[in-house]
């Protein structure tokens, strides 16, 4: 039986690259929304899911922080994909030719230098991949789409330019999802904790909770705050960790930062991507 692993967006997308990348021998299932890549495996039309969380030039992925401790899903994998954008349009285009050029926001703005080159007018489209087919549909030669290569080859569109991204340090961290805690074990190599907690509304709490990390010689490697509820007074935390909670220094820096918060919940225990040695 084949297994299925879900993604936001449309075939060709940065998410759907990754996850041949990582899970090859799996059925990629494109969604339309995070909301529905969460549901496909919540429901069991999937068994994973692969979802952005962080992008090196544009942060954190919006909406992400707040599904992410809400949903009944566990992080079992960490994935890093190097982004690489062509500028695509019809077989009978030319650079010459192109007026317009379409995509997702985030991805325009990763790459200024070549719209201001061509002079061509950008268009935000809801997805890249999204983008490609639109032009690929569009049937009109003014047109071209930022995309993945992917996105190239499945929609029939030529690549005028390749690697047009302002940055060559372009890089998202995908996180891994599934309905199953599967905890990485212990001492068998680096191992990021991922746990959300909401701190007590008391002068020097987040001081405080953070404290057993320090002293237990625990290094932190995310630290996000948000608010829950429409309240400004209830901040919660998206914190990660090296180590694993069975390590002593990770266990005694938990259980320090119960006592601070009104909640602490483990979202994910899983083997560190070899991304982050290189």
């Amino acid at each position: 039986m084949t297994r299925r692993i879900a993604y936001q967006g449309e075939p060709g997308a940065n998410s759907h690259l990754v996850c041949q990348q990582a899970y090859p021998d799996w059925e990629p299932l494109p969604c339309a929304s995070f909301e529905d890549a969460f549901a496909a495996v919540e429901n069991g039309d999937a068994d994973l899911a692969m979802i952005p969380i962080d992008n090196s030039i544009a942060g954190r992925v919006a909406d992400i922080h707040h599904f992410l401790p809400t949903s009944s899903l566990h992080i079992v994998g960490e994935r890093f994909l190097r982004i690489q954008f062509s500028l695509m349009a019809l077989p009978e285009a030319s650079v010459d030719s192109l007026r317009t050029v379409h995509s997702h926001v985030h991805a325009l703005g990763q790459c200024r230098g070549v719209i201001r080159e061509l002079g061509l007018t950008p268009v935000v489209a809801g997805d890249t991949a999204g983008a490609a087919r639109e032009v690929a549909e569009s049937g009109d030669p003014t047109q071209a789409a930022i995309a993945p290569p992917l996105a190239a080859s499945i929609y029939g569109l030529q690549v005028l330019r390749e690697e047009i991204e302002d940055e060559d340090h372009n890089t998202t961290r995908f996180v891994v999802l599934s309905r199953d805690f599967e905890q990485a074990t212990a001492g068998e190599g680096p191992v990021v904790t991922t746990f959300i907690f909401n701190v007590r509304n008391l002068p020097a709490a987040l001081y405080k909770a953070l404290g057993g990390f320090a002293t237990n010689g625990v290094n932190m490697t995310k630290l996000e705050s948000y608010m829950v509820g429409g309240h400004f007074t209830a901040t919660q935390f998206l914190a990660e960790v090296d180590g694993h909670p069975d390590d002593p220094g990770v266990r005694n820096a938990l259980e320090e930062l119960a006592f601070f918060t009104t909640e602490v919940k483990v979202l994910g225990v899983y083997p560190a991507d070899a991304f982050r040695d290189a």
